[in-house]
């Protein structure tokens, strides 16, 4: 999935299981990888893909939004339709958010 894109929790993730991310993917795929991490790498995947997402349509708007572009260039249904593809996907986020910070405050410390 998403293993490259950094996600607005992977300081959290490193802090909480004391390694970088892209070292818990491989120690996820060993055979001996936790279930409770692969679940975090699961989410925080999800979290990217969804953060992307977000980005995606911010910019969008912003360059249909641009002050150079000309006026008959606006569409108000492409906007309403940008907004509630936005709205989604912040809901979206905040949902693996809230999981994926749920999840990493039950995870065992480093040391374990």
């Amino acid at each position: 999935m998403s293993r490259d894109k950094a996600t607005t929790l992977d300081g959290d993730l490193q802090k909480v299981v004391g390694h970088p991310v892209a070292e818990l993917y491989e120690a996820a795929a060993g055979h001996d990888g936790s279930p409770p991490l692969a679940r975090a790498l699961e989410l925080r995947s999800f979290l990217a893909l969804t953060e992307e997402q977000v980005a995606l349509v911010r910019d969008r708007v912003h360059a249909d939004m641009d002050p150079d572009r000309g006026m008959g260039e606006l569409s108000a249904d492409r906007l309403r339709f940008d907004a509630q593809w936005l709205e989604a996907a912040l809901k979206a986020r905040d949902g693996y958010r809230a999981a994926l910070g749920e999840l990493l405050r039950t995870l065992p410390p480093p040391a374990q």
